[in-house]
């Protein structure tokens, strides 16, 4: 049995209860008395059949509130809350650094990488370059996974499919809530797993919220929304030549639990199961955006040497 040590918790994040859940079930009680109730919504929801991902579970938790890591135990089912992170090293396989708190992931991740363990770090990996030129041979060499569940959201397994129909692609489409830094990842994850095309340039554009204009290297356009504060909200578009379609992703369960099980994969056969050079784009486009929103102009991904 692979162990899992899983690192949280950071601000309106819950993924550390969703995760361990996933893999390791849970008790009703706790996880309804944790205070994430949306996730304890949709993971009651679920048949028995969906938890578990074969040959893993979670046997270590720490986050920096100990009452909460030992509600996190109780409601996930883990063994052992440790008083540090550092406490998982030789006790655990693997790390799910399950915190959205990217200025925090380096630090975190890097004692785990240098001891030679598969890591899984919540997205976004990190909008330092530096940061990202240390982390690249990680994803190359099969050690570190990070990505948005939106990736892999079940409600564009048809468009994934039939792609080839809309061609030749005219622009695609993103709004989603909250930030651009923090939560344009989901839309750049789920986009760039559904076309191959590549992103050239982003340009911020004069908008009430955070709006992004991306060059794409098949002649493309792209534009992506992060609204802020608003209603829930996670839609991607695709118009083209031949065909347009609209897609609401809202199954969280789905998409965590596909997530885990290729993070689980990269585990068991040692090989990276995103493309690196994958990662490597969303996050350059990601810190592309944000100079261009501070610098006024637009920014060549090239132009974010790694």
């Amino acid at each position: 049995m692979t162990r899992i040590g899983i690192i949280g918790l950071s601000e309106g994040n819950g993924h550390p209860f969703s995760f361990s859940a996933i893999i390791n079930g849970f008790a009703d009680s706790e996880l309804a008395a944790s205070g994430w109730k949306v996730i304890y919504d949709y993971v009651r929801a679920r048949d028995k059949s969906e938890f578990g991902i074969e040959g893993f579970t979670v046997t270590h938790a720490w986050t920096q509130e100990p009452e909460q890591t030992r509600n996190l135990c109780r409601a996930c089912l883990i063994q052992n809350a440790v008083a540090e992170p550092k406490d998982m090293l030789g006790e655990v396989d693997a790390v799910i650094i399950a915190r959205d708190d990217y200025e925090n992931h380096f630090r975190m991740a890097m004692p785990f990488l240098e001891a030679g363990m598969p890591v899984f770090v919540d997205k976004p990996l990190t909008l330092a370059p530096g940061e990202l030129k240390v982390f690249r041979p990680y994803l190359e060499r099969g050690k570190l996974m990070s990505c948005s569940g939106m990736r892999y959201a079940k409600e564009l397994d048809a468009v994934r499919q039939s792609i080839g129909d809309y061609a030749p692609i005219r622009l695609i489409r993103g709004t989603i809530v909250l930030s651009w830094e923090k939560y344009g990842v989901h839309l750049l994850e789920a986009i760039f797993n559904v076309v191959r095309s590549r992103p050239v340039s982003v340009t911020a554009l004069q908008a009430g919220h955070a709006s992004m204009a991306i060059t794409i290297d098949d002649g493309s356009s792209m534009q992506i929304d992060a609204l802020g504060e608003c209603a829930r909200t996670f839609r991607v578009e695709f118009w083209g030549a031949k065909s347009f379609s609209s897609h609401d992703v809202t199954d969280n369960f789905s998409m965590f639990r596909r997530t885990l099980w290729h993070f689980g994969e990269m585990i068991r056969t040692g090989k990276a199961v995103i493309p690196p050079q994958d990662t490597l784009d969303v996050m350059r486009t990601l810190i592309a955006g944000r100079m261009s929103a501070t610098e006024k102009r637009p920014v060549l991904i090239n132009e974010i040497e790694l």
